[in-house]
């Protein structure tokens, strides 16, 4: 199933410490465009970004600091408050989604013939699945999740844990995937294999 470009459309998904990001940029290295959401959603966080006046607005002063989104600060506050989740989603993903189309339409005019959409998320917002023409997954094992997380960026086990049970089931993600991608005890080399493999059966 291509779409009516002929563009190749691939849903990159995983958990958070999956090497996601790893995989997406072997891709681009193949010739891929790529769009990374969760890029695109943290420019609307930080200082000048679309989304500051609005989280302002809705959360007060006191989870912006020197002009950006205080992370910390907000991630305590959706820990504590499930529905400050919902509230800073319905600000961040209109615009997300607005800059994902744009940046879409730049990639058809550059005339790629394959584009990753690097979306966290896919699997939970359930508007991107038929946008897709593949979706890949990301996988590792929980354990390996969380010590790459811990080391990649200082947060404690706990807190790993509580960002790892936001995101979708592992079973949910794997039951979603054309293709599997396990990132786990391999070394890059033997992934760069695997990657290089897969991206032949897109034409890249």
């Amino acid at each position: 199933m291509h779409s009516a470009s002929g563009l190749v459309r691939l849903g990159l998904t995983g958990g958070i410490g999956s090497g996601k990001s790893t995989v997406a940029s072997m891709l681009g290295a193949l010739g891929a465009g790529t769009i990374d959401a969760d890029a695109i959603s943290r420019q609307t966080t930080e200082k000048g970004g679309s989304a500051i006046a609005r989280i302002r607005e809705v959360f007060g002063d006191e989870y912006i600091t020197d002009g950006a989104l205080s992370r910390e600060r907000m991630r305590l506050r959706i820990f504590s408050n499930p529905s400050a989740r919902a509230q800073l989603e319905a600000i961040v993903h209109p615009l997300v989604g607005a800059e994902m189309m744009r940046q879409i339409e730049r990639a058809k005019q550059a005339g790629f013939r394959v584009l990753v959409y690097d979306i966290p998320l896919l699997l939970e917002s359930g508007r991107w699945r038929s946008q897709l023409d593949h979706v890949w997954v990301v996988d590792c094992t929980v354990e390996t999740q969380i010590r790459r997380v811990v080391k990649r960026n200082g947060l404690g086990e706990e807190a790993v844990q509580q960002i790892i049970a936001a995101q979708a089931p592992r079973g949910a993600r794997l039951a979603a995937a054309d293709a599997v991608v396990f990132n786990d005890a391999v070394t890059i080399e033997q992934l760069h294999t695997e990657i290089g493999q897969l991206a032949n059966t897109l034409g890249l």
